[in-house]
């Protein structure tokens, strides 16, 4: 019976079988609700099992990236991050532009207890400045990616000047944890299946009723972004049809996203996308983890969309030049947003106060995107995540497209 079970995983596709954890889900949640917190355990340990494992991946791979690069080795990492800068600011841009089109009303809940929120921009960047200079090994251990990735970039252009043995070494390791935590991807269709009972079983859809045209405002703007925006931006680097690949990353890496509410979870699933698609890996090993941290379309559209949305309720009268200047705050400020579940609502307050929204209020809108955060960070984190491979994509094929190579077919 087991032998058979593990046949059949191995044959059949990732997507497939996590389509039939949602359905096997939902039914579990619906006709046996005592069942949710057994289910649970499934759902926790594999969220955990992906975030143990994923800060010590990328803190090889990218030292191992960076010490084995040689000079004169040509990386498309300049690109990317354009790309990341240019696809977030179109994002709040879109967030914004849909709020004034689609004004949403807010019905208050009570708010639950925040810390750490920030009172101004420079706040947010000097969080991130502090994060870059954090003790190692507390970096680890809080999966504090930016210092993660700031020690891995340091240590890696030191270790450039070690030994050959010593430079394999790290890429052995860094190929073991990769081992390790695709093994532990294969067991996806699980931890969703708990996750589906878990969190049905618990509200089902009737907390987001109060709340149906923010959420389909959120993600027709996030889905706008993913089918619209990014596609032209992929096409204005790559001359191609870019649905294949937009179709790909939102298949193989969104799916995944959606339900690990991580993007930082979701940085092992995108290795191995990227490793599919054939993109340059010193590229990709350094951008896919850079990614999880600053690349925040989705983020981005949730700071405007809900800061708007507590403007819109309040009555105050957003005019065009402070909605510009909300499309370059929701941008700067989804950079800083932690890659974890719910990491872009604590920073709703800094743009409320754009609109001399109090701080309590801020808060209560926090509360609301608490409520709705099955939906809202699921969808945002699934743009988010997929966004990092697909503009890593683009930029690659645009390197090889400019020095006259084939393109790999999708």
């Amino acid at each position: 019976m087991l032998k058979a079970l593990l046949d059949w995983l191995n044959r059949t596709s990732l997507v497939l079988q996590i389509v039939i954890a949602l359905v096997l889900g939902g039914l579990v949640a619906w006709l046996w609700p005592a069942a949710a917190e057994p289910a649970s355990l499934l759902g926790t340990l594999f969220i955990s099992a992906l975030k143990a494992v994923a800060p010590v991946l990328v803190f090889l791979l990218v030292i191992a990236a960076i010490s084995n690069h040689r000079p004169g080795q040509e990386t498309q990492i300049k690109p990317v991050i354009w790309l990341y800068a240019v696809g977030t600011l179109a994002a709040a841009c879109v967030g914004v532009a849909a709020s004034m089109l689609f004004p949403s009303v807010i019905h208050f809940r009570e708010a639950p207890a925040a810390q750490g929120v920030p009172g101004e921009i420079g706040q947010v960047l000097m969080n991130v400045i502090k994060s870059a200079v954090d003790n190692p090994v507390n970096a680890l251990v809080q999966a504090n990616y930016i210092g993660i990735l700031a020690w891995a970039i340091a240590l890696g252009i030191a270790l450039r000047h070690a030994s050959p043995g010593t430079r394999t070494m790290l890429d052995d390791l860094g190929q073991a944890i990769t081992g390790v935590i695709q093994g532990v991807i294969r067991l996806a269709p699980f931890g969703i299946f708990g996750l589906v009972v878990a969190t049905f079983s618990a509200a089902g859809l009737d907390a987001l009723q109060d709340y149906a045209h923010l959420l389909v405002v959120l993600v027709g703007c996030m889905l706008f972004v993913a089918l619209v925006v990014n596609p032209a931006i992929v096409w204005t680097q790559t001359r191609r049809n870019p649905y294949p690949l937009v179709l790909t990353c939102l298949r193989e890496s969104a799916v995944t996203a959606f339900f690990t509410r991580s993007s930082a979870a979701n940085i092992p699933v995108n290795l191995a996308l990227a490793k599919k698609l054939e993109l340059d890996e010193d590229t990709y090993s350094i951008s896919i983890p850079l990614g999880a941290t600053i690349n925040m379309a989705g983020a981005a559209i949730t700071i405007s969309v809900l800061s708007l949305a507590a403007a819109h309720t309040l009555g105050v009268a957003v005019d065009v030049p402070t909605a510009i200047l909300l499309c370059v705050v929701a941008s700067v400020c989804a950079c800083g947003a932690s890659g974890v579940a719910g990491g872009s609502l604590l920073l709703i307050p800094l743009a409320c106060s754009l609109f001399g929204v109090s701080n309590d209020v801020a808060m209560q809108v926090v509360g609301v995107g608490y409520v709705i955060g099955v939906i809202q960070d699921s969808t945002e984190t699934a743009l988010n995540s997929s966004t990092d491979v697909l503009f890593t994509a683009a930029a690659c094929r645009s390197a090889q497209r400019k020095a006259g190579k084939i393109v790999p077919a999708i």
